[in-house]
């Protein structure tokens, strides 16, 4: 679609895939204040006769590499140094001209003197030898190995016996190679391979298991052997299974989707060891760097395009869209073993992610790689081949480690960049071994029942598979965007934040002069307004000031005394107001939260004392939540609240206020500050982002529309941004209520499923069943059900339908609706009054979690959680409301997949020219023409109310709520 100068176009978010894009490959350079896990350097040093072993230590702290020649006249000529091998084994040298002599293990007597044996340095050269000899001995002198021991004894016993045994020196070299150990395992790399160097094993290091694949990997870098390999691709071996992977430059995967954005370094092709494109070579690398670039590429259209050769890719949205940008399609899409993972296992974002490093690294993952794939090397990071440490001023090493750009990786490390890029592909093969066997040992589960003779790995060929493929195809498609009309709404909202920032200036400085310079953006200054001289929950020794000083921007040009001009910066002294208010939620530190939800509840809560005194009407959308509940909004980290707390003690702590008056005032001026959060939300993470010059390709990583805006929340209409082409329509269809529909099916609950049969708003049906004023005026028929008097009630009614069917609980209810929780606890008694069946369901989701460590969705993906014992007894609240979320949302998931399945294999629709643009949670968005749009419009609703292959075999019916208009905002 074309794109004007007022328009353009972005990306969805993809749902299922949690690592979006591969950090690792694609950043040009990346750096991390971890430790290098390179082998432990080795030191040469200047040995003076007698060097104390302090100085050699201090050396080794410094990872010191530079080569002093002695410049003591009595020191014998040429250069000794010491070698530190990675398993703390030591050998000293000594180099005179082109000769090396290597430490013989006799010692004569003096603390500091060993004698030497003559050695040919041309001996050890490498550089002409054949690569089996070049695996065992290291083209760095000071790497080489010395294992041989007179009478069995080790130089680490020599030192032992003399003042060389410096204990701190001994222990960091244990420490190390621990660590080499721990790394290997981790890695994946294989710990019984070995060689044998002098008559003893010989572990090498993961640069030489890394590199020691080198033999096997074609280098295809001109058109002629391109032609030929993929001829053999095309025709030969087109009956594998082919693992594929990009190498990419010029890209900021922060910032930028791979649409549009970077380009190909190096393409790996590896479809197993039975492959042979010629002296053994089983896995093909591709030069596009400097090998024939785009043209090089071009030749391998043929394959990629090919439907019927089966690819597999690990995030294989990402390695498309890069390979499209070169101008042909990619087909033949056949498993991402990203996704195969996350279906198989759904818990591993603890255990390490989904990173195909961490994947290949875990053993329990591999498992079901098969007998061919023993000796697994496993995918090793850039970081760990390639990061070196940055370099400070004085030339010393500095903690962080840096990647060169994977251009200059790919010409001046070339060797190790091809096993290290080609590992990707064999590593992707690998992985999907494993997967297709451990998933085929699935058992699949659909609504309860057992698929006959089909597995989880059936179901990800049905579901998951294809559903990859649409979501890619989305994310190619974007949506387009009105930037102009974007540019409006920034301005009417940084002036309405401007106002309410203003607002509760001007209320703080009632009690503190100086809060009209405070940034109220601050946390600091904001705790210490609000909350100075309150004690820290968790150390009763530590109090908040009640007068603390900030540095602030110096707006007004003040010139302090004993100053001629004025300062960029001025001081300010922020006083408590000197009102006890209530404290509901805690930082994870033990101070007062003055986060955007802590203080929505703050505001709450004293609204909850004035508005019936005082008329006070607070904006619902600054202070209500309940819109749009989500699993990890049950269990917030990083901070924890404060029980117990009731109604009365809420009161008790505002009857401070001098007057209630005042206490209208601070109501204000607190929702005031709630507003500054939400517009500033608003700003940050849509306005701004979707008019950044970034976004003026086809793709972009930002904003996730994932997080859009309630509706009613919506206050400057960013969905009005999103609009469709000239002479296009929008057709935006989602689900009604459709959590609680699949609640009522999953429980079988009679008095949910005759609510939804007899139709109308099932949160008013609440509303009434929780009121009994209002039931009685519909019984006596003064108002209807749906009656806009009712908001307020059917708001909480809501809340409390989704509370429970999330899993809340009435200490969280009663935080909500700001009342005891006993009164919550009696509310939420009279919802399961009705709905018997809910409460049973509920119950034996929490045992199945407890007793299985799991539960399913409607389609029978699992979610795994640890299992409960008395030692982590701390967690059983979360995987217990997670044990009962997870089926409701999960399979809420599961219908929108199916519905957008069926939408995308809908011939008609195709035929008509429409196409799926975006999903967000149970709603769905498609683009085409306007003169086909309600025609269009039918068979969405038709494919979304029967999802399960034009069934519906759920108790209720699924209700679909659908409009046609030219942007997503007017067709809600």
């Amino acid at each position: 679609m074309g794109i004007t100068s007022t328009t353009t176009q972005i990306s969805p978010f993809i749902p299922i895939c949690p690592s979006y894009f591969k950090l690792s490959r694609s950043c040009p350079c990346f750096a991390s204040r971890e430790g290098s896990s390179r082998p432990f350097s080795v030191a040469l040093h200047r040995f003076l006769g007698k060097i104390p072993l302090q100085v050699i230590d201090d050396m080794q702290k410094r990872d010191e590499k530079k080569r002093v020649v002695s410049r003591n006249s009595n020191a014998p000529p040429g250069l000794e140094f010491t070698t530190i091998l990675r398993d703390g084994t030591r050998t000293l040298w000594k180099q005179e001209s082109n000769e090396l002599l290597k430490q013989k293990c006799e010692y004569d007597g003096s603390v500091y003197s060993f004698k030497y044996e003559r050695m040919d340095i041309n001996a050890i050269q490498t550089r002409d030898k054949p690569k089996s000899q070049r695996q065992l001995i290291s083209r760095n002198v000071g790497q080489l190995v010395d294992n041989k021991r007179p009478n069995g004894s080790s130089l680490d016993d020599i030192l032992k016996e003399s003042v060389w045994n410096n204990g701190s020196f001994m222990q960091r070299m244990e420490n190390e190679k621990q660590f080499q150990s721990s790394e290997l395992e981790h890695t994946g790399i294989g710990s019984n391979e070995q060689v044998q160097t002098n008559g003893r094993p010989h572990k090498p290091d993961i640069c030489e298991r890394l590199t020691s694949i080198y033999e096997s990997v074609l280098v295809v870098n001109n058109i002629a052997m391109a032609k030929e390999v993929v001829s053999k691709l095309t025709n030969q071996y087109r009956h594998l299974i082919h693992a594929c992977d990009t190498e990419v430059a010029k890209i900021d995967v922060k910032e930028e989707t791979p649409i549009d954005h970077g380009e190909i370094t190096c393409v790996s092709i590896y479809c197993g060891p039975e492959a042979d494109f010629g002296h053994g070579k089983s896995c093909i690398w591709v030069d596009v760097l400097d090998g024939g670039g785009r043209d090089l590429l071009n030749e391998f259209a043929l394959f990629f395009e090919d439907p019927d050769i089966k690819k597999v890719w690990h995030n294989y949205s990402f390695d498309n869209h890069v390979i499209e940008n070169y101008g042909f399609s990619v087909s033949g899409f056949h498993a991402d073993t990203m996704h195969m993972a996350r279906l198989w296992d759904s818990s591993r974002r603890l255990k390490g992610g989904y990173s195909l490093e961490a994947l290949t690294g875990d053993q329990k993952v591999m498992r079901g790689a098969g007998s061919c794939y023993k000796e697994l090397i496993g995918k090793v990071s850039m970081k760990t081949i390639f990061g070196k440490k940055k370099l400070k001023k004085d030339g010393s090493e500095g903690k962080m480690t840096i990647i060169a750009p994977v251009e200059e990786l790919q010409r001046e490390e070339r060797e190790p960049w091809i096993c290290y890029s080609a590992l990707d592909a064999i590593s992707t093969l690998q992985l999907y071994k494993s997967m297709e066997s451990q998933l085929s040992k699935m058992p699949w589960n659909m609504d309860g029942k057992r698929v006959f003779q089909k597995s989880m790995f059936d179901f990800y060929q049905e579901y998951w598979q294809p559903f990859g493929e649409i979501l890619v195809r989305m994310e190619t498609e974007g949506m387009l965007v009105d930037r102009a009309y974007l540019a409006e709404m920034e301005k009417v909202a940084k002036a309405e934040q401007e106002d309410a920032v203003n607002r509760f200036r001007n209320w703080a400085c009632k009690y503190c002069p100086d809060a009209k310079y405070m940034n109220v953006g601050s946390d600091t200054q904001l705790r210490q307004l609000l909350f100075g001289g309150v004690q820290n929950s968790k150390n009763p020794l530590q109090t908040l000031p009640e007068v603390k000083t900030f540095k602030v921007p110096n707006v007004d040009k003040v010139i302090e005394e004993g100053k001629k001009t004025p300062t960029k910066y001025r001081n300010i002294q922020l006083c408590s107001i000197g009102v006890d208010l209530p404290i509901e939620t805690y930082t994870a530190s033990g101070w007062p939260s003055v986060s955007g939800v802590a203080l929505k509840t703050l505001a709450g809560m004293i609204s909850d004392g004035v508005s019936d005194a005082a008329g006070l009407q607070l904006d619902d959308a600054v202070l209500d939540d309940s819109e749009t509940m989500k699993d990890e909004d049950l269990n917030s980290e990083g901070s924890y609240v404060a029980e117990n707390k009731v109604e009365s003690e809420h009161v008790a702590g505002l009857r401070r206020f001098q007057t209630l008056e005042k206490r209208i005032e601070a109501c204000h001026a607190i929702a005031s500050l709630c507003e500054v959060c939400s517009i500033d939300s608003l700003i940050s993470n849509f306005i701004l982002p979707l008019q950044s010059s970034n976004i003026s390709g086809k793709g972009w990583a930002r904003p996730n529309l994932q997080n859009q805006p309630a509706l009613e929340k919506d206050r400057y209409k960013i969905r009005q941004a999103f609009i469709a082409a000239p002479g296009n329509s929008l057709i935006v269809a989602d689900y009604g209520q459709l959590e609680l529909r699949i609640l009522a099916h999953l429980a079988n609950c009679k008095s949910m499923l005759d609510a939804f049969k007899a139709g109308g708003d099932f949160h008013s049906r609440t509303a009434m069943n929780m009121y009994p004023h209002i039931h009685e005026a519909i019984e006596k028929k003064q108002v209807l059900l749906e009656w806009m008097s009712l908001r307020s009630e059917r708001r909480k009614a809501k809340m409390l339908n989704f509370s429970i069917a999330y899993g809340k609980t009435p200490v969280g209810l009663s935080r909500d609706w700001k009342v005891s929780v006993a009164e919550a606890k009696e509310t939420v008694n009279l919802w399961y009054k009705e709905r018997k069946e809910v409460l049973k369901w509920q119950r034996a989701r929490k045992k199945e979690a407890r007793e299985y460590g799991r539960v399913f969705t409607l389609l029978g993906r699992a979610r795994v959680f640890p299992l409960l014992t008395d030692s982590n007894s701390s967690i059983r609240g979360h995987v217990e409301r997670a044990a009962i979320n997870t089926p409701v949302q999960g399979s809420a998931a599961d219908v929108a997949m199916c519905a957008m399945l069926e939408i995308s294999k809908n011939t008609c629709l195709k035929e008509l020219g429409w196409k799926l643009l975006l999903q967000v949670h149970d709603e769905v968005i498609l683009e085409g023409p306007t003169e086909s749009a309600e025609v269009a419009r039918a068979i969405v609703v038709e494919c979304m109310s029967k999802p399960f292959g034009g069934k519906n075999f759920l108790n209720v019916d699924l209700v679909v709520d659908s409009k046609c208009a030219q942007n997503w905002y007017a067709a809600k």
